[in-house]
């Protein structure tokens, strides 16, 4: 069965891997999975016919028959609980990669979102100067308590999971800030996420999209 996933027809980040999309990439790529993309305008996104798909007009979603997903943690977990190489065979190990997902997207992300929010969609903002340093701490928390958690680990709790994959997405979104390189464990770990080949195939799907010439029209 055919499996479609939407993404940015231009994404905003230049297709740098920071989109959603690259995660559920990902994902299908470590599963083996094949799957073709269909891609959306920003102006499409905000039309009924994707809004019946993704009541927020967003993306990614998810199609395979007649099931329809949107949320990358979602789409992922589903992955992962339908197809073998995203989480392991033991429950409790299960249970424990899932956990890793719920707070990547739930705990690590928000602030890192909020940075995002405030020096480009809120920087002319006359508050902005002064909460931005204060959303970096928030960050920098975390951070330190992520790292003390992983310690010299490879990944987060055993073998690459789900939640690994969701961790390093999330932190990849770092980056451009800066702030993930005052964490030589955590800048390490990002690191090994991309150079597996299934990242790499994903990102290098992604790009290929973003580095092709604007069609007119």
């Amino acid at each position: 069965m055919t499996i479609t996933i939407t993404a940015f027809e231009r994404s905003p980040d230049g297709g740098k891997g920071l989109a959603r999309d690259t995660r559920v990439r990902w994902a299908l790529e470590e599963v083996g999975q094949a799957y073709e993309v269909r891609l959306v305008s920003f102006r499409a996104m905000k039309e009924p016919a994707h809004l019946r798909m993704h009541p927020f007009g967003q993306i990614p979603t998810y199609e395979e028959g007649d099931l329809v997903l949107f949320e990358t943690g979602a789409i992922v977990l589903y992955l992962a609980q339908t197809r073998a190489g995203l989480l392991p065979d033991d429950a409790n190990a299960r249970a424990r990669a899932i956990t890793w997902m719920f707070a990547a997207l739930n705990t690590v992300e928000p602030p890192i979102l909020d940075l995002v929010i405030v020096k480009f969609q809120e920087g002319d903002k006359p508050w902005a100067k002064e909460r931005l340093p204060l959303v970096a701490e928030r960050i920098r928390d975390r951070l330190v308590q992520l790292s003390a958690r992983l310690g010299d680990a490879e990944w987060l709790d055993g073998a690459f999971s789900a939640g690994d994959l969701m961790m390093v997405s999330v932190l990849l979104r770092l980056r451009p800030s800066g702030i993930l390189d005052e964490f030589p464990s955590l800048a390490a770990y990002v690191a090994r996420g991309e150079a597996r080949p299934a990242y790499q195939r994903a990102f290098a799907a992604q790009w290929a999209v973003n580095a092709a010439e604007p069609q007119a029209g």
